[in-house]
């Protein structure tokens, strides 16, 4: 499944579609605006929020967390020694954890899940700036797990960079 990410450049509250390769909307990301820390929330195209994510107010290190049906789902942190790459650890709340690497701040990624490959995310394939691509591997992943890990890994990299 390849999906097409857009992000605006100016939005209230960083609002944008997440389409598939057909150009159908697939995905809202409804960015909160007006917020202490970054809340997003994953709706399908009828409205309904599948996920949410939102930035960990108090951490030592950067942490986004997923939520499902107000229960946690995943926690996304930077891990501690990672000089070379970037690398983000997801850890799931039954104790499974994927790991994402690559050039993130390019969005060049990959999500695995013990050694096998769920996603790739890439903006080398597109030309448009703030357009990225979403390949999901795997044909029974959930995909808005990987979608909202996707935002948050990005929502991370990008508050590193800047800050």
């Amino acid at each position: 499944m390849r999906l097409l990410v857009r992000e605006r450049m100016f939005a209230i509250g960083d609002d944008y579609w997440i389409e598939d390769a057909d150009g159908r909307k697939l995905f809202l990301v409804d960015g909160k605006a007006m917020r202490l820390r970054d809340t997003f929330e994953l709706k399908d195209p009828d409205g309904r929020v599948l996920v949410q994510f939102r930035q960990k107010l108090i951490s030592l290190r950067d942490t986004m967390i997923i939520e499902r049906g107000g229960e946690e789902l995943a926690r996304i942190k930077r891990k501690r020694l990672s000089l070379l790459r970037n690398h983000y650890r997801v850890t799931l709340v039954e104790g499974t954890e994927l790991d994402v690497s690559g050039k993130i701040l390019d969005r060049e990624f990959a999500v695995d899940y013990d050694g096998e490959l769920l996603a790739q995310i890439s903006r080398r394939w597109l030309t448009v700036r703030d357009t990225y691509g979403i390949d999901i591997v795997r044909e029974d992943a959930d995909v808005p797990l990987l979608v909202a890990v996707a935002v948050c890994v990005i929502v991370l990299a990008d508050k590193e960079r800047d800050g």
